[in-house]
């Protein structure tokens, strides 16, 4: 089976870090993820992620580094999740795919109900912070 590629960014506001609650009708509704979508044919990591912020959030952003790839198999499917660190002067106020957007502080962002496939980068920006 193929492995779908998801990419998302980390967008941080002083320390705190930008996550998003999926809508409802939407699979995973209700789960909090770090914002970004799949990567279309034909595009680098970074050209998709830029395009999926402008998407969803209206929001440009600078991508620093990459960050962390992480693998999940859900039910219909299995998904490469690579994150990146991003910068960006705008906050973002609304969302195509979420009906909430929140800033947590990393140290929190366990006791959120992230998406499985979010957890991960979630334990590594806690550990990153750690160091």
């Amino acid at each position: 089976m193929a492995i779908t590629k998801v990419v998302c960014g980390i967008l941080f506001k002083d320390d705190l870090v930008l996550i998003c609650r999926r809508k409802p009708e939407k699979s995973l509704g209700g789960y909090w993820e770090f914002p970004g979508g799949k990567v279309e044919d034909g595009e680098s990591y970074e050209e998709s992620l830029l395009r999926e912020l402008i998407e969803e959030l209206n929001l440009k952003v600078e991508i620093k580094q990459h960050f962390f790839d992480t693998v999940h198999h859900y039910d219909k499917g299995a998904i490469e999740l690579i994150s990146f660190i991003c910068e960006t002067e705008n906050i973002p106020f609304e969302s195509t795919d979420h009906d909430l957007l929140y800033w947590v502080k990393v140290d929190d962002l366990l006791n959120w109900k992230l998406a499985p496939a979010d957890i991960p980068i979630a334990r590594a920006l806690i550990e990153e912070k750690g160091k």
